[in-house]
């Protein structure tokens, strides 16, 4: 009988929670070095004051990329709930037209776009006015 080893990232969810209890040690970290500067700044120890404040940067850093990771996996988690139909989709129900009254409604027209569509052959000139190709 075989028996499966726990893997720490075994889900999204579960590298989702990771970085979360990551991101609060960052930030306890980050407001520790912060009171460092603060109470090194006002002795004469220059050498020590720059090596807080790196270290101070490089946290601020990690806490971006952390953040940022956190992010990304919220997107991947929505997406992989949209392909698998994990998320419940509401029913929505719309009552039928009558078949004349849909023949009589004029076609509805998209609204005209702000910007020129991509290959569209139109130039922007100087002043950001659309020139024709």
């Amino acid at each position: 009988m075989t028996q499966r080893v726990e893997q720490p990232f075994e889900s999204i969810e579960s590298a989702y929670d990771f970085l979360q209890v990551l991101s609060e040690a960052v930030a306890e970290a980050k407001q520790d070095l912060q009171g460092d500067v603060q109470r090194e700044s006002s002795s004469g120890h220059s050498r020590r004051l720059d090596a807080l404040r790196i270290a101070s940067y490089s946290v601020e850093k990690l806490e971006f990329h952390i953040n940022y990771s956190r992010r990304i996996l919220n997107d991947l988690r929505s997406l992989r709930r949209l392909l698998f139909a994990e998320r419940g989709t509401p029913k929505v129900t719309v009552p039928a037209k009558p078949v004349e009254a849909a023949r009589l409604e004029k076609p509805a027209v998209p609204p005209p776009m702000p910007f020129p569509v991509v290959g569209s052959g139109v130039k922007r000139g100087k002043q950001g006015r659309g020139v024709a190709a």
